[in-house]
């Protein structure tokens, strides 16, 4: 960009009563950013030597998310003294008093406005020599927009609140005209910082609102002989403001059409546009497929020729080249190159797997380092763990890491086999190349190249059946297995029973390990 503006003055001093929030308005989000993260990413990319954000309203929190958006950025604290113009007033006081050149003054809740229509406008504004230059826009329906008013040669004459409008057509004076016109004020000027200035100083509060309007800068300069120019923009969502939360989904869904557009041009398949959500900070690579019903949220970033979907939501979330991830959450987790996770896969946060590693159906992970190759197939919680290249944990292993007070880690070693249904009890070292018996509670550690059973010897009791469970179904089709014949009263013996209840004898010893 050859222009870049000597400041920015965003005005976020609002408090936005319609959204009905303790949240202010400019700190609600869409496309993962706050509605005033937006205005602060699209202006400080014009490259400005200065940005200042004007706040009122709930002033620590939007000043705390200035300062987390951008440390270097001013807040200027707008007074008692309501209006735009006093707002943009106090934007200016907070910069230095010598500033010269272009200030572009945006608004924290137009969210769509995007860097080239500022960078455009700071063009058109210095090659036209104007001491200020607005964006407008043409809508079939104005509402309670302020009006931009022409003069017979076309220059802008004067910019119109709404109700003064009104107020004009009920006196019918010579402005009754101005509520028809359809061009609208967005709210987005370039000023001549030293006319700004002094415009500023004589604007006062007499008129239906009883506030300072930056309008009336306009009319000044007029007055003053110097020049008003109009940048009329086509995009009419880049001057929509949200006022209440249907205009804050609305322009939520149009930036996700845009975001999910752009992508796909980029070279990504997005196989249904409808039901895919991407915030505006996610990065995707060439050949990516996005299937239904997937949320890519927050700084996730997902390589090239990955499969991602259908019903997935990924948060904050890095996928490597060729991965593949199916019915899966994850948040601030890491799934390396070749690697795939899910079905029904929850990864939270410290989740690294590595590539061609798997985490498959029904697996839960946590502050987990998987493998190069490792694999956690199925119905497993992992967590706090180091799994080593080439380990494989069997169905319905549980890492069982917590204690009631501490976290303990646990470490399997390269190429080790923990088989299904198996009790980690953290902390515990199963060292490379060991062996873990399926059904085993492991509390200490197993050496390279041993194989480790804790459970319980099994043991069993012949005629147990005959002896404590005569003349059910069982009794009967144990008797006929072993060569006799079913009993006839076997059916009758079980009416009204429910499959699987213990007869009447409860307090029988009926415990097979307890007979000899």
């Amino acid at each position: 960009m050859s222009h870049h503006p000597a400041a920015v003055i965003i005005l976020a001093a609002g408090e936005g009563t319609r959204m009905k929030s303790a949240t202010p308005k400019v700190l609600h989000r869409i496309g993962g950013r706050s509605l005033l993260g937006h205005a602060m990413h699209a202006a400080r990319q014009v490259s400005p030597q200065h940005l200042a954000v004007v706040v009122r309203h709930e002033r620590e929190q939007v000043a705390a998310h200035v300062a987390e958006l951008d440390p270097t950025a001013i807040v200027a604290d707008q007074d008692e003294i309501k209006g735009t113009g006093r707002a943009c007033e106090c934007g200016l006081d907070a910069l230095p008093a010598d500033l010269t050149g272009t200030v572009l003054v945006t608004m924290g809740d137009v969210p769509l406005l995007t860097t080239e229509t500022l960078a455009d406008l700071t063009a058109r504004h210095e090659s036209s020599g104007a001491a200020v230059t607005v964006i407008t826009a043409e809508l079939p329906d104005a509402k309670a927009y302020g009006r931009v008013v022409r003069d017979e040669a076309g220059d802008v004459l004067q910019i119109m609140e709404f109700k003064d409008a009104l107020a004009h057509r009920e006196s019918g004076s010579e402005f009754a005209h101005v509520v028809d016109i359809r061009e609208i004020n967005s709210g987005i000027y370039a000023f001549d910082a030293q006319v700004l200035r002094s415009a500023l100083a004589e604007v006062g509060t007499d008129n239906a609102q009883g506030e300072k309007y930056i309008t009336d800068v306009v009319a000044i300069a007029r007055r003053d002989g110097r020049k008003v120019a109009a940048h009329l923009v086509e995009d009419l969502w880049q001057t929509e403001g949200v006022n209440d939360r249907v205009q804050l989904a609305t322009l939520g869904k149009e930036l996700n059409r845009r975001t999910v557009e752009h992508w796909m041009r980029e070279g990504v398949t997005v196989v249904d546009p409808g039901t895919t959500w991407i915030d505006a900070e996610v990065t995707i690579g060439r050949d990516t497929v996005i299937r239904p019903n997937v949320q890519l949220l927050g700084a996730t970033t997902i390589g090239a020729d990955a499969m991602i979907g259908p019903d997935s939501t990924l948060t904050d979330t890095e996928v490597a080249d060729g991965a593949s991830v199916v019915r899966a959450q994850t948040e601030l987790a890491t799934i390396g190159p070749g690697a795939t996770v899910g079905p029904f896969s929850y990864l939270r946060p410290g989740t690294v797997l590595g590539a061609k590693g798997k985490i498959g159906a029904f697996v839960e992970t946590k502050n987990a380092q998987i493998g190069d190759g490792a694999k956690v197939p199925h119905l497993t919680y992992c967590g706090d763990a180091t799994i080593d290249e080439g380990a494989n944990i069997g169905a319905g292993t549980i890492f069982a890491n917590y204690d009631g007070v501490n976290k303990h880690h646990t470490h399997v070693g390269r190429h080790s086999f923990v088989g299904s249904d198996s009790v980690l009890v953290a902390p515990v070292d199963i060292a490379d190349g060991a062996y873990v018996a399926a059904g085993s509670a492991i509390t200490g550690e197993v050496g390279p190249g041993q194989i480790a059973v804790a459970r319980g010897r099994q043991r069993n009791v012949d005629g147990w059946v005959a002896r404590r469970r005569a003349g059910t179904k069982t009794a009967a089709a144990a008797e006929a297995a072993i060569g006799g014949e079913a009993p006839h009263t076997a059916q009758e013996s079980e009416a009204g029973q429910t499959a699987g209840t213990p007869d009447a004898d409860q307090n029988a010893d009926t415990t097979p390990t307890q007979e000899h």
